[in-house]
């Protein structure tokens, strides 16, 4: 309430004119009332009136306020999260200084430990670490951050649960993605999308379009003799202005971008949320997005039937060093078809381990005198070799087949024979099919772009209903097909993560990067995701739909709220002087004064009533244009048509039972 009041102030509200507008004529009836104190007139009708233009402002402002006091009190809860950390900031000798977070500056190298949180936004330059983002997005599972690839960004305010890293700062102090998101839910970088402007100028032209009836209606009532007070025109001009949309539409922009964050995005650019809400195509990486990201077994394929068991085991025992999630995921499959739980599983005594890596391809064991080697179908072929063995024609076909099918193969040798295959596949997220469906239920096309053969692009493209595909993509390739969609008119989305993605990033018209991903990702882009969940870019786009869906709604039921009022009022008006226009006093209301009266109540009121659906939105379901008018006309416009007359009518039949007028 203190800032609703503190918003009345004139700069403040002249930038919402149709307000502005309103506060400006109030203070004119403010004027006449105490013009008829001054001279010792009746001024109980004029002095209603003021009282509530007077509320009509506030409770606009009041739900203003209220979007950006929800903004401000997630802001605080946010800086809970700034600590005067400290970081170990290395020197160009090698040495170390302990230094506070605050003084880091973009292009500094610090090192992370166990249990040290994130001193500042970067990308990991060596290393790999288990991170606690939970401070940050809410999730409460960690997450792997390393060096080399596209998740590689880190987050200053973040934890490191375990590991060691080496992050380049990529940020200056009041740069980070904290900050931004400080500075977005507080409204202090929010400006007004290109729908919102053109909304304004709209309720603009019908504001001064409305001034000029009700300038010409005292000059016509003063040539038909019908005497017209200056606060009754000024009350018709209020009820019959976009008072209502006016009034709530800063709440509805402020609670859509405060939504955005909820889900964990950050946008630099309202712009683009817009946006979300009128794409139709959208661009999406096969690798983390519609899959899983990390291939899973399937299948073990021995090169005799006769010695699945003996692969099975093999396949476990030079698993058991491997930590990635392949490995982990051959390790579950081997139990389940070795019928042994995870405690039954030990490390044969003075067995040595080779752990996965990413030169050599390839994880193992060394017992007994020989060695049990897992890995990439070249890497086990050398290492067959250096053994004096061959890789069997068999094998040859099996590799050859699972490739065919869009699999990977992995290939598993004791010594200096192959034992068999195991079969690696894309599995699909999961619920991704759905989600995608959804898309296509929105009108949205889906493409997928992967860097896979078109074999591997085909069959993840078939099993999760992507509308169409593009195999062996490069980033001019991506870029190509981007600015393809645009100029057939088409508003196109983008996920994206690796530097490489940086250009059709940059060209897209939603841009959304992970913020694990590359920094050069994080800048291209419009929309940060902090939970780098690419699934979610569906969120976005339903968000964009219901802002958008929310001030057409709301836009409907104040168009619709003035033609109510204005049977309610002109009817009043002329009604003593031209008896014949009772007809059009449908709602049979008490006397001029009371109708309004009653009407301008009910425009103070609504404005409160309506101000949780302005935060809360209109609840977004998939639908054609044609469907979503009609819903949009039967419930908003009847309903703008129905409730003032109820409202109206039942105001009237109150302050006339209690002698206000």
């Amino acid at each position: 309430m203190k800032d609703s009041v503190i918003k009345l102030n004139p700069v403040s509200m002249m930038k919402n004119p149709v307000m502005g507008i309103v506060e400006i004529v109030t203070l004119i009836t403010s004027l006449i009332v105490l013009g008829d104190l001054y001279s010792g007139k009746s001024f109980s009708y004029d002095g209603q009136i003021t009282c509530w233009l007077w509320f009509t402002i506030i409770f606009a402002n009041f739900a203003e306020a209220l979007a950006e006091g929800q903004g401000r009190a997630q802001a605080e809860s946010l800086k809970k999260n700034r600590s005067e950390a400290f970081a170990k900031k290395l020197h160009a000798d090698g040495s170390s200084e302990r230094i506070p977070a605050l003084q880091l500056r973009k292009g500094d190298i610090v090192i992370v430990e166990d249990g040290d949180p994130v001193p500042g936004d970067g990308d990991v330059v060596e290393g790999a670490a288990l991170i606690d983002e939970s401070a940050i997005t809410g999730e409460s599972a960690p997450v792997i951050r390393e060096a080399g690839g596209d998740r590689c960004g880190v987050t200053g305010g973040t934890r490191v649960l375990s590991g060691t890293i080496k992050v380049k700062i990529t940020t200056n102090p009041g740069e980070t993605f904290l900050d931004q998101m400080i500075a977005m839910v507080e409204g202090a970088k929010r400006q007004k999308t290109p729908n919102e402007k053109a909304l304004n100028i709209l309720l603009i032209g019908l504001t001064v379009t409305f001034i000029v009836v009700v300038i010409t209606l005292k000059y016509f009532a003063g040539y038909m003799n019908v005497i017209v007070g200056i606060s009754t025109l000024i009350a018709l001009l209020v009820c019959l202005m976009p008072t209502t949309i006016g009034g709530l539409l800063p709440a509805i922009g402020i609670a859509g971008m405060d939504r955005l964050l909820r889900h964990n995005f950050i946008a630099t650019s309202g712009r683009a949320v817009e946006a979300a809400g009128d794409v139709d195509v959208v661009l999406m990486d096969k690798t983390g997005t519609i899959t899983l990201g990390n291939r899973v077994a399937t299948d073990f394929l021995p090169a005799d039937e006769s010695d699945k068991k003996t692969l099975v085991n093999a396949a476990l025992l030079s698993s058991l060093a491997d930590e990635t999630p392949e490995g982990r995921s051959i390790v579950i499959l081997a139990k389940e078809q070795l019928g042994v739980r995870g405690r039954d599983i030990r490390a044969p005594e003075g067995a040595i381990f080779f752990p996965f890596s990413a030169d050599k391809r390839m994880s193992g064991i060394n017992w007994n005198g020989h060695k049990i080697m897992k890995g990439s179908s070249a890497a086990i072929h050398d290492f067959v070799i250096s053994n004096n063995g061959r890789v069997s024609e068999k094998i040859q076909k099996i590799t050859a087949d699972v490739s065919r099918e869009g699999s990977t193969p992995l290939l598993v040798a004791e010594d200096d024979k192959v034992l068999g295959v195991i079969r690696l596949k894309d599995v699909l997220k999961e619920g991704i099919k759905g989600r995608i469906s959804q898309l296509g239920q929105m009108g949205i096309k889906s493409v997928m772009i992967t860097g896979d053969n078109p074999l591997t692009a085909a069959t993840i493209a078939a099993e999760a209903g992507i509308d169409d595909f593009v195999a062996e993509a490069k980033p001019d390739i991506k870029l190509d097909l981007i600015r393809k969609y645009q100029s057939k008119g088409h508003l196109v989305a983008m996920i994206g993560d690796g530097t490489n993605d940086a250009p059709a990033l940059a060209q897209a018209d939603v841009a959304v990067a992970m913020n694990a991903g590359t920094q050069a990702a994080r800048e291209a882009a419009n929309i940060v995701d902090l939970d780098s969940n690419p699934t979610k870019l569906l969120d976005i786009v339903e968000i964009g739909k219901q802002i958008l869906i929310t001030r057409g709604s709301l836009t409907t039921f104040s168009v619709a709220n003035d033609v109510a009022k204005y049977f309610a009022i002109i009817p009043a008006i002329f009604v003593t002087q031209y008896p014949n226009l009772s007809v059009l006093n449908i709602m049979n209301l008490s006397s001029a004064n009371s109708a309004v009266l009653s009407a301008v109540i009910f425009n103070a009121i609504i404005i409160p009533m309506l101000i949780p659906l302005a935060l809360r939105g209109v609840r977004y379901k998939p639908a054609t244009a044609s469907t979503l008018l009609r819903r949009n006309l039967l419930i908003y416009g009847l309903g703008g048509l129905v409730v003032p007359f109820a409202g109206i009518k039942l105001i009237d039949l109150i302050i006339s039972s209690l002698g206000l007028v």
